[in-house]
């Protein structure tokens, strides 16, 4: 608060004619501004609202899986990802005969891989109904492409996000994240060799991966 310092009116002194009014002198104690100061740090610490993060939900399988829930996939239908090192991505279709091939994260990248097949995969076997998840009671119509991510150890987190982000861009319904296999290892070192990887290691790998996810 303001304080203001007076002087005593007091008496004539001897041999002057007048009283010299003496100046006031003002002082400012600041000392309440830092109790307010804190104060109002604290309100907008309470009420301000921080960034809130993006996060994508990823539906994880159902504790309990039947024979009537496992829908028949054919290998035409399916397109695997390797995420590999230096933000390179790996991927065959199929598992008989694969051949190898690469490119990268970008638009004219991975994005117009999994275009392209889903397009070719609608021309082959057209769309499924499913029900929609996000209106009970009503169906709507998907892709049966089937898309599956295998990230490498060399795989950046950053890559797997992305590999996501482009299943939700393409639209693409049905993918899985699994662990990479010992055979799609060696196919990435030596692609000429060949994919040795039969349908049956394929589902035995799937099945082990389910159960790790539940």
């Amino acid at each position: 608060m303001a304080e203001i310092q007076t002087a005593d009116s007091g008496a004539r002194k001897k041999g002057e004619g007048k009283v010299r009014a003496k100046k006031l002198s003002t002082r400012v104690d600041l000392t309440p501004m830092v109790d307010l100061a804190f104060l109002l740090i604290t309100f907008f610490m309470l009420t301000t609202t921080l960034a809130k993060p993006q996060i994508m939900p990823v539906v994880m399988p159902e504790k309990k899986i039947t024979e009537e829930d496992v829908v028949e996939t054919k290998e035409s239908q399916v397109l695997t990802l390797l995420l590999g090192a230096n933000d390179k991505v790996y991927y065959y279709e199929g598992i008989t005969d694969a051949k190898l091939d690469s490119t990268d994260y970008s638009a004219e990248g991975l994005r117009k891989v999994i275009l392209d097949k889903k397009r070719r995969v609608k021309e082959e076997w057209g769309d499924m109904e499913r029900e929609d998840p996000k209106n009970p009671g009503q169906k709507k119509m998907i892709s049966r492409l089937n898309v599956l991510i295998k990230p490498t150890k060399d795989a950046r987190y950053k890559n797997l996000v992305d590999a996501f982000d482009e299943m939700k861009i393409t639209n693409v319904a049905m993918y899985v994240l699994l662990d990479i296999s010992e055979q799609e290892e060696e196919f990435i070192r030596n692609p000429a060799g060949g994919l040795k990887f039969s349908v049956e290691e394929q589902i035995e790998a799937i099945q082990k991966a389910t159960k790790k996810a539940q």
